[in-house]
C-alpha cells in the first residue's frame, strides 16, 4: 500500500469545506491536479485546484476569455475537454474571479477541499452550492 506524500493527507483523511470527509469530484471526466478524481492540491500546484464545481457554458466562456481553454481536448494531459454540467476541480482563485464577474459555477461542497477557505468564505461557497435535482 502506497503512502500519501507528507504534504497532503490521504483522501480518507482530507476534509471538505463542511468539515466532513472529502468526497471525489469526478472520475468521468477524470479531474484533480493529480488526475485522481479529487480536489487535492500538492505544493507544486500553483493554481490550487481545490474547488469542485459543476461547470456552466458561461463559466467555460469566461475561462476561455482569460486564456484557460477548458473546452478543447488535450489528450497529452489526459484531458478530454469539458462541457456544461461536467464536474471539475477548479483553481479556487479563478472561481473567485468568476464570482466577482457574476458567472461563478455551482460548487459541490462535499468535494471542495477545506483549504479553499483560505481564499473564499464558506458563505460564498454555500450561496453557490450545487443543488442536485431529484
Amino acid at each position: 500500500m502506497s503512502q500519501a506524500p507528507e504534504h497532503e493527507a490521504p483522501m480518507a483523511l482530507a476534509r471538505n469545506v463542511l468539515g466532513g470527509p472529502l468526497q471525489a469530484c469526478s472520475y468521468a471526466p477524470l479531474t484533480g491536479y493529480l488526475r485522481d478524481g479529487c480536489c487535492q492540491a500538492p505544493p507544486e500546484d500553483s493554481g490550487r485546484h481545490l474547488l469542485c464545481a459543476r461547470v456552466s457554458a458561461e463559466f467555460l466562456a469566461f475561462s476561455l476569455e482569460r486564456g484557460n481553454d477548458l473546452i478543447t481536448p488535450r489528450p497529452q494531459w489526459r484531458f478530454a475537454g469539458l462541457k456544461p454540467g461536467d464536474r471539475w476541480c477548479l483553481c479556487v482563485l479563478r472561481w473567485k474571479e468568476a464570482l466577482q464577474a457574476g458567472c461563478a459555477p455551482p460548487v459541490v461542497l462535499e468535494a471542495t477541499h477545506e483549504r479553499a477557505l483560505a481564499f473564499v468564505t464558506l458563505a460564498q461557497l454555500q450561496a453557490h452550492a450545487h443543488k442536485p435535482v431529484g
